[in-house]
């Protein structure tokens, strides 16, 4: 097989996912790695540069002195306002003093960091300012770390290792109003790293003067690396990059699954239905919960300990303190309004009008109960005492685990090796149980997965318009992604910079407009030489005139929509919902993408006047075998412009033949794609979720087919 030394990065080979299916549980057979890539060692402050503590300067121990730099650099940061984020550090940084700093520092408002900020704040604009030399010198020192931690070889392929390089050690932020913000995140040492491999692969070296804590051959599970974070006391993984084929797979059966449920789905919902007016307290309790999941895409929700975490829910593990009963409000009839934090301490608040039979069942769930009491208190049964102690493993493992656990002659649930935490099992068993009876495979997650996938094709039939540009359909686009992230409830705090950026922005569509002013004057004064003279050359004149005013306004109009869509999505984190619940096949049918193959190497194919990259990718070749790591979106009408624009050795294998993808995600099954011939089948190449055109120039498109 092939080693990190020997594999040429420029080759891979195509159709992967063809390749033997392994037993139930084996996710592979060979894996080598690098291990991850270390934070490097802390480089004191210069000798000019001193902490103050009461108007005195005060030298500090190196361990200290680091974590005094956390917290300076977040000085003109929020986070160092809040009462809960100063004490948490203060605390944290007096447990790493010595017994003399620890007699000295004893209140923080003494403590003056503002030297240590103006360092870094002017280190950081230096690097900003350096040379173009400079700078792409220390690109080519990223690009090899990267090229040598950033990838591993797994069964003969090479394959992008997502996250290889350790997290940093500072000062933990959270979101929302978490309770453990300005604590101290430690810096991970080999020492604390289980490193995971195959026995026949060559085992990464330790950095030197240190070892792993522990080297395992599990071919069970799809993580590389792993450490405890202080924190929180959860596992953290080194996992492979999303492009990769085990993530590309796991990312296909969970949208097939979600598609899966849009056949079902009306019967579950009239079963749910029907269950309101079940005898039995704890079915109704159930469906009213189900409702919640399917209509809000809430999440199932887990127990947390307490007194250890945010004091965070979900739709099961809501309390009456969470949800109010209206009547009526603003004008509508059965209302509830939520408020509570999701996860990540993000907070939901809601006012939701429901139907009669579940505001009903409210109130009569709320009945004779305390603010903090369960409202779906037989669905949480009571805590394993213990349970806490359980490991977190990866949610791609929860499948593998059994239930219920051996049980200790105390009474008390023991931890073994690949049971999630069990608190958070426990949780939403009971309702997955009911779920799965109904369809194979279905969980409440999977309710969330596809209420979002059938949110963005509804808003994309609601708002994509054929007749619009290149930047109007992509404002369309993210408009149904916004519609996507509000139904998950994912938020953002407005971004430090925001202000400045519009402002850089608006500057920049004044100075555009100014230009389209010019030209208009231009075209006036050439029509009226023309009307002068009426020679072909004036006439010309005239036309390259009008062409420049056109490119002006529609540059002019794609400015103006991209000021509208970072002000609409100022408070909106698009990212998380593309990602992991929008099912990339719903994209390809809306007619908008159509990925062209634009670079060669490092030479870049300048894009003609007026299109924009909408996206990226990497394909290989099926016929001509060339592979390429980028390649950028354009709609499909411009595919003709580009092609008059590209370079004859871009080309390869003669005019016209052109690399295109349709998305860098997901086998598109034909009956998705408008055009693709009946009952025909994709061929996937070049990793993950490719799926391969050629265009051919005058011909239109080509799909190519399995034998």
């Amino acid at each position: 097989m092939p080693c990190l030394e020997c594999l040429d990065p420029g080759t891979e080979e195509g159709g992967r996912w063809e390749e033997e299916k392994k037993e139930d549980g084996v996710k592979w057979m060979q894996l080598e790695h690098r291990g991850p890539y270390f934070v490097p060692p802390y480089e004191p402050l210069p000798e000019d540069v001193q902490f103050y503590y009461d108007g005195k300067p005060l030298k500090l121990s190196l361990a200290t002195e680091e974590i005094a730099t956390f917290y300076a650099k977040m000085l003109d940061h929020e986070y160092t306002t809040k009462e809960i984020f100063q004490n948490n550090f203060f605390h944290d940084w007096r447990k790493e003093m010595t017994s003399e700093e620890q007699e000295l520092i004893k209140d923080l408002d003494k403590c003056d960091f503002r030297e240590i900020h103006k360092y870094f704040v002017e280190k950081n604009e230096a690097r900003k300012a350096l040379p173009k030399e400079e700078k792409q010198k220390l690109k080519e020192e990223a690009d090899k770390i990267q090229e040598e931690y950033g990838y591993c070889i797994l069964d003969g392929h090479r394959e992008k290792i997502g996250n290889f390089k350790t997290e940093p050690p500072g000062l933990f932020r959270g979101r929302g109003e978490h309770p453990k913000m300005g604590m101290l995140k430690k810096r991970i040492m080999p020492e604390d790293v289980v490193i995971n491999c195959s026995r026949d692969s060559k085992i990464p070296e330790p950095p030197e003067g240190h070892r792993w804590k522990e080297v395992r051959f599990d071919n069970t599970v799809t993580w590389l690396a792993s450490w405890t974070e202080n924190i929180q006391n959860t596992l953290k993984y080194i996992m492979l990059n999303p492009s990769s084929k085990l993530k590309g797979e796991k990312d296909w059966q969970k949208y097939e699954v979600a598609r899966r449920l849009k056949d079902v789905v009306h019967e579950i919902r009239a079963q749910y239905r029907k269950d309101w007016k079940s005898k039995e307290i704890k079915k109704r309790q159930r469906a009213v919960a189900l409702y919640f999941i399917d209509k809000l895409a809430l999440r199932a929700g887990n127990e947390k300990e307490e007194g250890e975490t945010a004091d965070t829910v979900g739709c099961c593990s809501l309390r009456v303190e969470h949800i109010q009963l209206h009547p009526q409000l603003d004008g509508q009839e059965h209302v509830v309004e939520f408020d509570f934090l999701g996860k990540d301490s993000i907070r939901y608040y809601n006012k939701v009008s429901v139907e009669r039979p579940v505001f009903k069942n409210l109130q009569l769930f709320m009945k004779n109960k305390d603010p903090t009491d369960d409202l779906f208190d037989q669905l949480t049964p009571p805590s394993a005492p213990g349970a806490s102690l359980l490991p977190c493993v990866p949610a791609e493992e929860l499948d593998s685990c059994s239930f219920p656990p051996p049980t200790h002659p105390l009474g008390l649930f023991l931890a073994w090796e690949r049971l999630p935490t069990f608190g958070k099992f426990l949780e939403t068993h009971f309702l997955n149980k009911h779920l799965q009876d109904l369809m194979d495979g279905l969980t409440a997650k999977v309710f969330r997965t596809y209420n979002a996938s059938i949110t963005l094709q509804e808003q994309l039939k609601a708002l994509t318009n054929p007749e619009d540009n290149v930047a109007g359909k992509l404002l369309s686009y993210n408009r149904a992604n916004r519609a996507v992230a509000i139904l998950c409830n994912h938020q953002r705090s407005i971004p430090k910079t925001f202000a400045k950026s519009m402002q850089f922005l608006q500057e920049k569509i004044d100075a555009k407009k100014k230009q389209v002013e010019e030209a208009q004057e231009e075209v006036k004064k050439a029509e009226d030489e023309f009307e002068d003279t009426k020679d072909a050359k004036a006439e010309a004149n005239v036309e390259r005139k009008k062409k420049l005013l056109k490119r002006l306004e529609e540059q002019l109009a794609r400015l103006n929509v991209q000021a509208t869509d970072k002000e609409e999505n100022k408070q909106i984190a698009l990212g998380t919902s593309k990602l992991n619940y929008l099912d990339p096949r719903i994209s390809v049918a809306c007619k908008c993408p159509v990925l062209l193959h634009l670079q060669l190497g490092t030479k870049q194919l300048e894009l003609p006047e007026g299109r924009e990259v909408l996206g990226q990718g990497r394909v290989l070749c099926h016929q001509c075998g060339l592979r390429r790591n980028r390649l950028f979106v354009l709609l499909e009408e411009d595919h003709q412009e580009v092609l008059r624009h590209l370079p004859t050795p871009q080309l390869q294998t003669g005019p016209g033949h052109l690399h295109l993808l349709l998305l860098p995600k997901l086998p598109v099954q034909p009956e998705c794609v408008p055009g693709a011939p009946a009952g025909s089948a994709m061929r996937c190449q070049g990793g993950p979720f490719h799926v391969l055109l050629h265009l051919l120039s005058g011909a239109g498109r080509k799909w190519i087919l399995k034998d």
